[in-house]
């Protein structure tokens, strides 16, 4: 088989298990949700319930998705990413205490710096960490010692920070999923098929996101970008890898002053692509406008 076509068989591949894997694990979820069901429900803008369910069968997914990859190395560690990114996106939907909620990475940090641990700074620093151990094991020497510490800093930084920036985009049904598969298109060649575990998952659990009875939660929208991060860091060369760490931060730095919600409802293209699916939103509810995404939050205060 030529490489283009192995590469195209592991995206099929991805796509099929990662869609496979959602489905049952939402199933299987659903009969027997932990803690009971009230623990996943959450109220959203139209005052009906809506499930974070959709998080855990999503991270599921992506990591079964992620392990479809033909290179053994870069398909256990982009698995790892995405899997550890779930995890403590998870502990932070979850054990969250509302009522002393920390907003923003620069809140949680700033906490950290206190020498407060929320529930946002494990996170943080779990990811973080999970994010450098993905990138020691699947990023290759193709150098000296010094060079490919220096990659394995620049792909553990973009694995986790990708999966902050998903989270800070997920504040409306669906559009996470949309902006993870435009970010994999074009680097869906590489080791990591991405693409095909987003696509895959997108089928099984964009339909109940778009019509606002799931949320991804931290837990399903941290996973979700850490793959994609994952792909990007084992998939594109050095310079293109250093270019994207510095647009992820960037825009991270710029959520702390500037509504990505916002700039996508000025924008008409970006505002016709992200209502695509959408329910119409209720004619009494305000324009669909929101404060800077870190101060506003996880997704969850924007949707639910």
């Amino acid at each position: 088989m030529s490489r283009r076509g192995a590469r195209a068989g592991a995206l099929l591949r991805a796509g099929l298990v990662a869609g496979a894997v959602t489905v049952a694990a939402r199933r299987v979820l659903d009969t027997d949700p932990p803690g009971g069901a009230a623990r996943w429900t959450r109220t959203n803008h139209r005052g009906e319930p809506v499930s974070m369910l959709e998080g855990p069968a999503v991270a599921a997914g992506l990591s079964a998705g992620a392990l479809a990859g033909s290179d053994p190395r870069t398909r256990t560690a982009a698995a790892l990413a995405t899997a550890g990114a779930g995890a403590f996106g998870l502990v932070d939907d979850l054990a969250e205490d509302a009522s002393t909620r920390t907003k923003g990475l620069r809140g949680h940090l700033g906490a950290l710096a206190r020498g407060t641990l929320t529930t946002g700074g494990l996170k943080v620093l779990g990811i973080g960490a999970t994010s450098m151990v993905a990138a020691a094991v699947g990023t290759r020497r193709t150098g000296g010692a010094a060079g490919h510490a220096a990659d394995v800093v620049v792909n553990g930084a973009l694995v986790a920070g990708t999966a902050n920036l998903l989270n800070l985009l997920d504040l409306r049904p669906g559009r996470a999923f949309k902006a993870a598969t435009v970010l994999s298109l074009p680097v869906a060649g590489g080791s990591v098929p991405a693409a095909g575990a987003v696509v895959g998952a997108a089928a099984a659990a964009a339909p109940g996101d778009l019509a606002e009875r799931d949320m991804l939660g931290d837990g399903g929208a941290n996973a979700l970008g850490a793959l994609v991060g994952a792909q990007w860091a084992f998939g594109a060369p050095r310079a293109v890898r250093v270019a994207a760490l510095g647009a992820v931060v960037g825009l991270t730095l710029a959520s702390e002053r500037v509504s990505f919600s916002a700039v996508i409802d000025r924008t008409p293209w970006l505002r016709r692509v992200d209502r695509l699916g959408r329910r119409p939103a209720p004619e009494t509810a305000a324009p669909e406008t929101a404060a800077p995404e870190a101060a506003s939050g996880a997704d969850e205060d924007a949707r639910a």
